[in-house]
C-alpha cells in the first residue's frame, strides 16, 4: 500500500539545517534537565507514595501544611488529574506502613468532613530504588549495544554507527522534552518510572526499525544501480520507502495520540515519551542515520557501493 506516488525529494540536500536543528533542541534539552532535572518517580527514589481521592476538592497548599503539621518532612504535594485526586509522596523512610499511617492520619485530622479514599499506595525502600535506577540505565545501554553490533554485522559498520547516532539522538531529545514539559500546567506531570523506562526501550527498537528498513533499501540499491553516486543512493532510497515510513510511524502516533489523551494519568508518561520518540525516531532515520552515512561516505570520499 502505498499513499504517495512515486516521489522524487531530494531529503539530503537540507541535512545540514536539519543538523543544527537537532541541535538547538538537545541543547535546549540539556539546559532544562540541568536547570529542572528529572521528576524521579517513587519507584526509583525509595519512600512512600499515596494518592488520595477527596469527596470534595481540597487545596494544594492546605494538604501540604496539613503534612508538615503532621511531621512529614518535605512532603511532595500534587493534583494527580483533578482536584479532588491529590498525591502524596515524601523520601522519608519509616518500619512497615509508618509513613503511610502518618500521611492518612495528617490528612483526616486537617479534613474530618472530606471523605478520603487511598486509590494508590506504594513504599519502596531506597536500596530497591537504586538498584531500579541503575538497572534501568543499564537496560537502555545494553540495548544500544545490542543495536550496534546486529546493525554492524548485518550491514556495513558504518551503518552501525548511524543507527547509534540517531538512537542517542532519539533518547537525549525525549528526555529533554520531558524535561522541559514536566509540570508545565498544573496537574500535568511525568515522572520517570519504570512505565517511563520500558518506554524509552520501546521508541529505541521502533526508530532502529525505520532505520533497518531504509538501510537495507539502500543495500539492494546499490547492488542494482551500481554507478551511483551515496548521495543519489540515499535519496532514491528514502522516497522508496517514504510511503512505508508515514503509515507505520503515522498508525503508531494515532495510537499514542489517543492513549495520551484518554489514557489517565497513570499511561500518561508512557503514552507522551513514546509519541515524541515515534515522531523524533521517523525523523532520525532520515536526517541522522542515513545523512551520517552519507557525511562518512563524503569525507572519506568512498562513493562507491555501500553493500553490507
Amino acid at each position: 500500500m502505498r499513499i504517495f506516488g512515486k516521489t522524487n525529494i531530494d531529503f539530503m540536500a537540507k541535512r545540514n539545517l536539519w543538523f543544527v536543528v537537532s541541535g538547538v533542541v538537545i541543547l535546549t534539552g540539556m539546559v532544562s534537565l540541568f536547570m529542572k532535572g528529572l521528576d524521579y518517580g517513587i519507584d526509583f527514589l525509595g519512600g512512600t507514595e499515596l494518592v488520595v481521592r477527596f469527596d470534595k476538592p481540597v487545596d494544594v497548599g492546605d494538604v501540604r501544611t496539613a503534612m508538615l503539621q503532621a511531621g512529614l518532612e518535605k512532603p511532595e504535594i500534587k493534583t494527580f488529574g483533578s482536584d479532588r485526586d491529590i498525591l502524596v509522596r515524601t523520601t522519608e523512610q519509616g518500619f512497615g506502613t509508618t509513613i503511610g499511617d502518618k500521611i492518612r492520619n495528617g490528612l483526616l485530622t486537617a479534613f474530618p468532613d472530606n471523605a478520603q479514599e487511598v486509590t494508590k499506595e506504594d513504599k519502596i525502600g531506597p536500596k530497591i530504588g537504586a538498584e531500579l535506577r541503575r538497572d534501568a540505565l543499564y537496560a537502555v545501554i545494553a540495548s544500544l549495544i545490542a543495536i550496534t553490533i546486529y546493525v554492524a554485522f548485518r550491514f556495513k559498520w558504518i551503518f552501525g554507527v548511524g543507527a547509534v547516532v540517531a538512537l542517542f539522538h532519539d533518547v537525549l531529545v525525549t528526555l529533554g522534552v520531558i524535561s522541559i514539559f514536566d509540570g508545565i500546567t498544573p496537574g500535568f506531570y511525568l515522572e520517570i518510572d519504570q512505565n517511563m523506562i520500558a518506554a524509552f526501550l520501546t521508541l529505541v527498537g521502533l526508530s532502529v526499525n525505520d532505520s533497518v528498513v531504509i538501510f537495507d533499501r539502500i543495500r539492494e540499491n546499490s547492488k542494482i544501480f551500481k554507478s551511483m553516486g551515496t548521495y543519489e543512493l540515499i535519496n532514491k532510497s528514502l522516497n522508496e520507502t517514504l510511503s512505508r515510513t508515514i503509515i507505520t510511524s503515522g498508525t503508531i502516533f494515532v495510537v499514542l495520540l489517543v492513549l495520551l489523551i484518554f489514557g489517565g494519568e497513570v499511561n500518561r508518561g508512557f503514552a507522551f515519551a513514546l509519541t515524541i520518540g515515534i515522531i523524533t525516531g521517523t525523523y532520525s532515520s532520515i536526517y541522522i542515520a542515513s545523512a551520517t552515512v552519507l557525511e562518512w561516505s563524503k569525507r572519506t570520499k568512498k562513493q562507491a557501493r555501500l553493500i553490507g
